[in-house]
C-alpha cells in the first residue's frame, strides 16, 4: 500500500508534527517574542530572544529536542503541502526551517511554524479520513501494521518465514528504543521498564495506556501491556531470533500477527517521562 494511503502511516505522521510542535512550544517558554510595540528592528534581530533567567544549558537541550523532532516530522512537508513563501528567499519550509526564528534575518516568526503545524494537523486529519474511506478491505500479512509487514515483506515473500518474524520483531523493538529514546539496555528489560508500573524517571519514560489511570479498564491495558510486551520479545523474538529451523507459514503469521497488536498498542500509548523545569525537580508529564 502506498504510504500516503496508509491510515497508519498518516497517523504516524501526524503524531510526529504534534510532538515537533510541542518541542518547539516547550523551547518558546524560554523566551521572548520579538513583536508588537516591544519589537526591536524586527526583520533583521532574531524572531526570539532568550529570557534572561534562562539556562543556556538548558535552551540548548530543548533546541536538540527541536530539531530531532523536525526530523521526524518532515515527512509531513509533502504530504500537507505545508510552506511560506519569503521575499527574497522564495518558498520556506517550515519545519525544516525552524531554527531561524532564533537568528539575525530570520526567514519566519514563531507564529508562522506553529501555524503551520495546525495546518498540517488539519490536513493530516482529512488525509486519514479520506485514507480509511478508500482503503479496500484486506487480510493476512500486507494488513499488519506497517512497521512489522514493512521489515518482514521482502523475506515473506522469498519464503523466509522464521527470518521475516526475526527481521519484524528487531523492527517493533526499534520502535519502542526510538519512542523512548533509550538504547542502554537490553530489549526484555526494555520491554519491563517501559511499561512499568513505577512512574518515571530522568532517561527512563513508561509507556501508558491513554485514559484515567484509575478507570477499570484503563488499568487492565496498563497491567496487561506489563506482561504481553516482554512475552512478545521472549517467546516470540528470541525463539525466531535464535533457533535455527524453519517456521511454517501459518505459524509465522501467527507471531506477526502479534508483534503488529503490540506495535499498534506501542502507538496508541502516550509517552510519559519527567521534564526538566528551570525552577526545580521535573515532572512526569504526558
Amino acid at each position: 500500500m502506498e504510504a500516503r494511503k496508509n491510515p497508519e502511516y498518516l497517523r504516524s505522521v501526524a503524531r510526529a508534527v504534534a510532538e515537533f510542535r510541542d518541542a518547539l512550544a516547550h523551547f518558546l517558554e524560554l523566551h521572548v517574542l520579538n513583536e508588537g510595540l516591544g519589537g526591536v528592528a524586527r526583520g533583521i534581530a532574531p524572531a526570539v530572544f532568550p529570557r534572561d533567567d534562562a539556562d543556556p544549558e538548558e535552551i540548548a537541550r530543548r533546541r536538540a529536542k527541536v530539531s530531532r523532532a523536525a526530523g521526524l516530522a518532515a515527512s509531513a512537508v509533502p504530504l500537507t503541502g505545508i510552506a511560506i513563501t519569503v521575499q527574497g528567499a522564495g518558498v520556506i519550509d517550515p519545519i525544516r526551517n525552524w531554527e531561524t526564528i532564533t537568528r539575525p534575518k530570520p526567514l519566519l516568526e514563531a507564529a508562522d511554524v506553529l501555524g503551520m503545524c495546525d495546518y498540517a494537523l488539519g490536513r493530516l486529519d482529512g488525509l486519514i479520513m479520506q485514507a480509511e474511506a478508500e482503503r479496500p478491505p484486506s487480510v493476512g500479512a500486507e494488513a499488519m501494521h506497517p512497521t512489522v509487514w514493512g521489515a518482514a515483506a521482502r523475506l515473506w515473500r522469498d519464503g523466509h518465514f522464521r527470518e521475516a518474524v526475526s527481521a519484524s520483531a528487531e523492527a517493533v523493538v526499534l520502535m519502542v528504543k526510538t519512542r523512548t529514546r533509550r538504547n542502554d539496555i537490553a530489549e526484555t528489560p526494555l520491554w519491563q521498564e517501559t511499561f512499568s508500573e513505577r512512574e518515571p524517571q530522568q532517561g527512563k519514560p513508561r509507556l501508558r495506556w491513554p485514559g484515567d489511570l484509575a478507570d477499570r479498564d484503563v488499568s487492565t491495558m496498563n497491567s496487561g501491556l506489563r506482561f504481553f510486551a516482554p512475552g512478545v520479545q521472549m517467546t516470540i523474538r528470541n525463539t525466531a531470533a535464535h533457533n535455527v529451523g524453519e517456521l511454517d507459514e501459518q505459524s509465522a503469521l501467527e507471531r506477526l500477527a502479534a508483534l503488529s497488536l503490540l506495535a499498534r498498542w506501542v502507538d496508541e500509548c502516550d509517552l510519559v517521562e519527567v521534564t526538566e523545569h528551570l525552577d526545580g525537580p521535573g515532572k512526569a508529564e504526558r
